[in-house]
């Protein structure tokens, strides 16, 4: 396993990174025994970072990981939480619900600290609250030793921007911006390194969009592109390869983004993962793939309050 250093917070964290969204039954319903396990490997296998939030599972997913992480020695693994989406449409970033949240997360996950509180999925509320009022209070989790870092999330990526002009957080997680269909987080790397802040990176496969499955029926995805990478998709079985192991691959070969999020509740696709980023990249086949994803570079939809897109 290979480790960056995640901005300045110092933390040495797995270039791939364990979600724990999975664990909330969040995509298939799961074998809680199986997704425990699922946890102990990504850990044998060297991951050291693992992000999860109260909105997965509607606490689920939280609770199964404390489960898991019972008698594993705290300085094993880094752990990062979410406040302020507790639902679909359920936001609250009000400094009494996050300084609460935090202590029900602690108790779900049976620890006394999370190493980095994130500000969750802050387009769908006010940039203006999150940095007025929100991050204040993290700060205050902060002096009490609560939380070691404070990070913000989110999809459109000029929430980062505007909040990172007005306030100062450690980390940032963004989503399906650095994927094979979709490098658009490269525009914002230079401006993070400048302010020292960890960059963390989700859905390298595009919330199904880069699988042979196919996307789900909620994907936000336009009918082009989800056409688009389904071709892809086709080319890259054609050539007997998974666009899931080049997508990884892709999305993990980019030194200047610290670590990559993949989700799962199955010991063997940790495994395969593992696998996959030990193995070199097929470079024709990556410019083959990119080219048949041309028409839809960069591509996006909106997410959240129409002013935070």
């Amino acid at each position: 396993m290979e480790y960056r250093t995640l901005g300045k917070t110092g933390l040495t964290v797995s270039v791939l990174s364990y979600g724990a969204s999975s664990l909330g039954g969040v995509f298939r319903e799961i074998d809680e025994a199986e997704g425990i396990r699922t946890v102990h490997v990504a850990l044998d296998l060297g991951i050291n970072y693992i992000d999860v939030a109260p909105y997965y599972g509607i606490t689920r997913a939280e609770t199964v990981l404390g489960k898991a992480l019972k008698g594993i020695p705290r300085d094993r693994y880094y752990l990062a939480t979410k406040v302020g989406r507790y639902g679909d449409d359920e936001f609250d970033f009000s400094a009494k619900r996050v300084i609460a949240s935090v202590d029900e997360s602690l108790k779900r996950l049976g620890v006394d600290y999370v190493d980095i509180i994130q500000c969750h999925d802050i387009e769908f509320g006010s940039l203006d609250q999150i940095v007025n009022e929100t991050i204040p209070a993290l700060c205050r989790v902060q002096e009490q030793g609560k939380a070691r870092f404070i990070g913000i999330t989110g999809y459109p990526l000029k929430i980062f921007r505007y909040v990172l002009d007005r306030t100062e957080v450690d980390t940032i997680l963004s989503y399906c911006h650095y994927t094979l269909n979709d490098t658009s987080l490269e525009g914002l790397i230079s401006y993070l390194e400048e302010k020292g802040v960890g960059i963390i990176n989700a859905s390298p496969l595009g919330m199904g969009l880069l699988t042979n499955r196919g996307t789900p029926g909620w994907h936000p995805a336009s009918d082009e592109i989800k056409k688009t990478c389904a071709q892809a998709a086709a080319y890259c079985r054609s050539k007997g390869v998974d666009i899931a192991k080049l997508a990884l691959q892709f999305s993990l070969s980019n030194p200047r983004i610290h670590t990559t999020l993949v989700g799962t509740a199955n010991p063997e696709n940790i495994r395969k993962n593992v696998r996959w980023i030990e193995e070199p990249i097929d470079e024709e086949l990556l410019a083959e793939v990119r080219e048949i994803l041309k028409p839809i570079a960069n591509r996006t939809w909106p997410v959240g309050r129409p002013e935070n897109n």
